[in-house]
């Protein structure tokens, strides 16, 4: 099963769109740290499909990306792909930075009263969730501490957990809520912004790990 896996993965990366292609060069050099193993590693790792039940304990396991490409008029999801791949790995370098990295961050859902509770470097932070559209989108909706805060997103399975996608604008303000939380300089949620520039649809999120 990992060789067929792995042979998705890389088709999935074979079928950038030839302006995604054109951009990866370009996009690998600004990522800095990022190589074209884990880059590869990571578009493995962001096969996913059909809708999940939230119900019970994740692990973030790093940010999810997606966004989109137009090339000739035909728009392209470049989710999972090997663009895709090397955003998030710069964006967790960022995210690392005030604390937030996988394993440093936990999710516990409660399908009975669809409540939620995110720990994150001994803080809790409670919240309430509604799943909708047959398990492919949800809402986190948090309370005062986070100014009442909700993230409408879209909910997908991957081969481990889930993942949750959110707009661009939403998931920087929940990042920047966040290292308020834990004291954190939000200098660097800020720059997680603009990795995606020359991109349209510019979504960010968890990839979480079921425990």
């Amino acid at each position: 099963m990992k060789k067929i896996f792995t042979v998705l993965a890389l088709a999935a990366v074979v079928a950038v769109s030839a302006n995604a292609q054109s951009k990866l060069g370009s996009l690998l050099g600004n990522l800095g740290g990022s190589t074209l193993g884990n880059v590869l590693t990571n578009a493995a790792g962001a096969i996913y499909s059909g809708p999940v039940s939230l119900n019970g304990s994740y692990s973030y396991n790093g940010i999810a990306v997606s966004v989109t490409s137009s090339e000739g008029g035909v728009l392209s999801n470049l989710a999972g792909t090997a663009v895709t791949s090397g955003i998030e790995s710069k964006a967790d370098e960022y995210l690392a930075k005030i604390g937030v990295k996988p394993g440093a961050m936990t999710w516990t859902f409660n399908n009975a009263d669809n409540t939620f509770t995110l720990n994150v470097a001994g803080i809790s932070i409670p919240g309430k969730y509604k799943v909708g559209d047959g398990e492919k989108t949800v809402t986190l909706s948090f309370g005062k501490s986070f100014q009442f805060l909700d993230m409408p997103g879209t909910l997908e399975s991957t081969m481990n957990g889930a993942r949750m996608t959110f707009t661009s604008a939403k998931a920087m303000a929940f990042f920047k809520k966040l290292a308020g939380a834990l004291s954190q300089s939000s200098s660097q949620i800020s720059s997680i912004a603009k990795l995606a520039d020359g991109y349209d649809n510019y979504r960010i999120g968890f990839k979480l790990s079921k425990l």
